[in-house]
């Protein structure tokens, strides 16, 4: 008969398989799962030994053995984020975001029944019917903070954030918390804001944290290695890839961060370990910006190629392009919703409908447009190059209001490098003096270089390179845009973010702008700067 060959086993002189006790040993027993003294102990037992020495041997073999499972335990839980699937990984964050919002309907509630404890205490037959009712009301008030914030995220209610700031005192200005080379061309906040990155022109990227301003620096891999995750040769000229960074986006669980510049390629980095670990190629051109759906893996890319590509980020896998701009796209925005927002140097801003395969184009009055974000899923803020910002709604193709001259330059109060010794005009042609074709070139500095608006509320924020940043109140029904204060920061504010609380505020400052050299700020300080505020 034919018979089974192994490693354990030997075959006699009749064919028959024989096991030694003494010799090689089964398969099993090499699994570091099975501890030394728990096979001693089995053999022990095979050979007959007494059982008064059973209990003993058990107890020798459970507590040697418990050393080892705890550093299998220990590994196990290192390696445990890597083996989750996506689906358990949002299991997690899920869990983890219903245990915080219960922990703070847990202090409401505590807080308003302090009084009612003592009575509780004598009355000890209902102890356990109170114990219930609490836990009911604290669920009503988990459900009541849920259904909320998904009202807020949704666009349906708006936050009112702008009554409530304070003026910021003297000592309450913009300070820098991380600081950089070279221009600081984005930043970005993780979604529990504890955590920021940012890059410069020089390719430095920085994991920093806001509390402290302790940074890390994700370093690049070398070119052989870059290739292997799925980087092209370069075009042109170029004979290696270009480490300028123009734009970065952070995924809602905050596991991976994506940069994009002028080597038109989609980088993807590990926030946990800052190691790049893939590259999507596709675009013809700069990568100007980035976003991803919030709540999703969903990413969103931006080129002067005039395109926007769609990705996947945990499938790391390449979904659609979007055609639409006639020229360069600049700026990119996405909410919950499968829409994405976009402006290009055409002077269009476009709303493109993912499922629908549908777009609306806007098309701004005067001057180009440089910046974008959603205020709800119905309205928009842009930033033109003409200094005026404008609020618009999905019901009209033009603006529904205009506020003209919002970033006024003025000379005595910034240390400009004007080597023209000529008046630097302030960004709105009907304000100037002078010809605006011969000073086009000045005009960068009261360009709207970036907007922003704290999410679900009607605080917004607007940056350019007249030293000021300046906070505004939309209007939900008067549908108007309204000043609220001026911060004072030298530079240009190439980037802009809001906390989610409206807290504090982050902006990219350089002494140059994001996309070119046609201005330069000399007493600027390249770096990320952070204002607090105070909300009543």
């Amino acid at each position: 008969m034919p018979t089974l060959k192994g490693k354990s086993s030997k075959k006699n002189k009749g064919g028959a398989k024989v096991h030694k006790r003494g010799g090689k040993k089964h398969s099993i027993d090499e699994d570091p799962f099975f501890s030394h003294q728990k096979r001693r102990r089995v053999e022990d037992d095979d050979d007959g030994g007494g059982d008064g020495d059973d209990d003993d041997d058990i107890i020798a073999s459970d507590a040697s053995s418990g050393e080892e499972e705890e550093g299998v335990a220990g590994e196990a839980e290192e390696s445990e984020f890597d083996r989750e699937t996506a689906d358990e990984r949002r299991q997690r964050v899920a869990k983890e975001y219903l245990d915080r919002i219960r922990a703070i309907a847990r202090r409401e509630k505590e807080d308003g029944d302090a009084g009612e404890e003592e009575e509780e205490e004598e009355e000890g037959e209902e102890d356990e019917f109170r114990g219930r009712e609490r836990g009911g009301v604290r669920d009503s008030l988990v459900s009541k903070i849920l259904q909320q914030e998904q009202l807020e995220d949704s666009g349906r209610v708006r936050r009112q954030i702008a009554s409530r700031v304070k003026r910021p005192e003297t000592v309450d200005n913009f300070f820098t918390l991380v600081k950089h080379r070279h221009s600081v061309t984005a930043v970005t906040l993780s979604e529990d804001d504890l955590r920021g990155f940012s890059a410069s022109k020089d390719g430095t990227i920085l994991h920093w944290d806001v509390s402290s301003g302790k940074s890390e620096r994700y370093v690049w891999p070398r070119e052989e290695t870059l290739r292997s995750h799925g980087t092209k040769d370069p075009q042109g000229r170029a004979k290696k890839h270009s480490k300028h960074v123009l734009a970065l986006a952070v995924s809602s669980d905050g596991r991976y961060l994506a940069s994009g510049g002028q080597d038109r390629h989609v980088h993807l980095w590990d926030t946990r370990t800052r190691e790049h670990i893939q590259a999507f190629p596709g675009h013809r051109g700069p990568v100007s910006c980035l976003t991803y759906r919030q709540g999703t893996s969903e990413l969103f890319s931006g080129s002067f190629d005039r395109t926007i590509k769609m990705w996947n980020t945990d499938d790391r896998a390449y979904i659609n392009t979007l055609f639409g701009h006639q020229s360069e796209v600049l700026t990119i925005d996405c909410l919950r919703k499968e829409r994405v927002l976009t402006v290009g140097r055409d002077r269009t801003m476009q709303l493109f409908k993912i499922p629908e395969e549908t777009r609306i184009v806007f098309r701004a009055p005067a001057s180009s447009l440089e910046c974008c974000c959603f205020i709800s899923n119905d309205e928009y803020l842009t930033g033109s190059d003409d200094g005026s910002l404008e609020l618009w709604s999905m019901l009209r193709k033009k603006p529904v209001y205009i506020v003209k001259n919002a970033h006024p330059f003025l000379p005595e109060d910034n240390k400009l490098d004007n080597r023209d010794g000529e008046k630097i005009p302030n960004g709105h042609a009907e304000n100037l003096e002078s010809n605006l074709e011969n000073n086009h070139h000045s005009t960068a500095y009261s360009w709207v270089s970036s907007v922003s608006v704290c999410r679900g509320s009607d605080l917004a924020g607007s940056g350019a390179g007249n030293g000021y940043v300046r906070l505004w109140a939309i209007g939900s029904e008067t549908k108007d845009i309204q000043p609220l204060y001026d911060l004072p920061l030298v530079g240009f504010v190439n980037s802009l973010a809001f906390a989610k609380s409206g807290e504090f505020l982050v902006a990219a400052v350089g002494q140059e702008p994001r996309l070119g050299r046609w201005g330069r700020v000399q007493a600027a300080s390249n770096g990320v700067a952070l204002q607090s505020l105070k909300l009543s």
